[in-house]
């Protein structure tokens, strides 16, 4: 895949970067009310940490396979870790059997893969 075709990936990534953030940021106020959720602050710990990577990745000037990989992984692995712990805490039940371990590999995947890109960097 050339990188030219992979511009949709960098606007993914912020657009990504701005939901995340923001149901963080709702997240970590439901939070606050809600009480003693663990789910919720949950959600609002993994958005705010990953939102601001998305952001990064999609502002970068870099634009490399390895770093385009990151965000999707990083994209995907998010919203479905973050997906499943919502379901359980509003409907009791998880998204679909092994979502959370699946959302957190995404998340690793794409940490791993964000490491890998530095390999990539070359001086201009």
């Amino acid at each position: 895949m050339q990188r030219k075709n992979m511009e949709w990936l960098w606007r993914a990534a912020l657009i990504s970067a701005g939901l995340i953030g923001a149901a963080g940021v709702a997240a970590a106020a439901a939070a606050s009310h809600a009480g003693q959720s663990r789910n919720l602050a949950a959600i609002a710990a993994i958005c705010l940490a990953h939102g601001p990577a998305l952001a990064a990745i999609g502002l970068s000037r870099v634009r490399t396979i390895p770093l385009g990989l990151a965000a999707a992984c990083l994209i995907l692995g998010t919203v479905v870790f973050t997906s499943d712990l919502g379901m359980r805490e509003w409907t009791g039940h998880g998204l679909f059997p092994g979502a959370a371990p699946l959302g957190g590999l995404g998340m690793i995947s794409g940490w791993l893969c964000l490491g890998a890109a530095g390999f990539r960097l070359r001086e201009s």
